[in-house]
């Protein structure tokens, strides 16, 4: 039965809406933050691999990372919906307006933090592997290079060391890059853990 403090009904049938809305808010703004992410980092790989197409696979980490954004949202959508209890044939719930907004904070607190981090993600991405594939390259485009052209293409006796060289600087890129997309990634996985923790406070009405 719905239970009546100072005139305040703490159950009443419409605050399972709170955190349905936090349901679905989790999961579509997890999932823009993953689309986003992926787009970006998506379209600076495909430009990267016009000057080096042999870094593509090893710079499909950022579009990696964006994607599992989109998972985050959905463990965290799949649990706030487990606790959601119906009204019974009698229209009372025991679902309170304490676990409704517990479980809209824990849904928007993990979708707006993967949509921050897939920003990020997708920015770094595109713009790092761009310029991974320009150092890694000497700014040559691929038909410049040995890779698809005849030898005498690739700049004779000064095209070993200059691309040792290029490997080097772009290898230190590279890590660079790893690390400024692991404390991106990082962003959702704060978000992730506050929401786990805001979806344990619950008050059931008649208990």
């Amino acid at each position: 039965m719905s239970r009546v403090v100072a005139g305040i009904d703490n159950c009443p049938v419409w605050a399972p809406a709170f955190g349905y809305l936090g349901a679905a808010g989790c999961v579509v703004l997890a999932n823009w933050g993953s689309a986003w992410g992926t787009w970006k980092a998506g379209m600076g790989v495909c430009k990267m691999g016009v000057d080096y197409p042999k870094g593509v696979i090893k710079n499909i980490v950022p579009i990696v990372m964006a994607g599992v954004l989109g998972i985050y949202g959905l463990i965290v959508s799949v649990i706030l919906v487990q606790s959601i209890t119906p009204p019974d044939a009698e229209q009372n719930t025991s679902y309170s307006l304490f676990n409704g907004y517990a479980h809209l904070a824990a849904g928007l607190c993990c979708g707006f933090s993967c949509l921050a981090a897939g920003g990020t993600i997708g920015v770094i991405g595109d713009v790092g592997v761009r310029c991974f594939g320009m150092k890694a390259s000497g700014g040559k485009r691929t038909w410049m290079t040995a890779e698809g052209a005849d030898g005498g293409d690739a700049g004779g006796e000064m095209g070993g060391s200059g691309d040792a060289v290029s490997q080097e600087d772009a290898n230190k890129l590279y890590v660079g890059l790893l690390i400024m997309l692991i404390f991106s990634e990082a962003l959702a996985l704060y978000g992730l853990i506050v929401a786990l923790i805001l979806s344990q406070h619950s008050f059931s009405c008649g208990k």
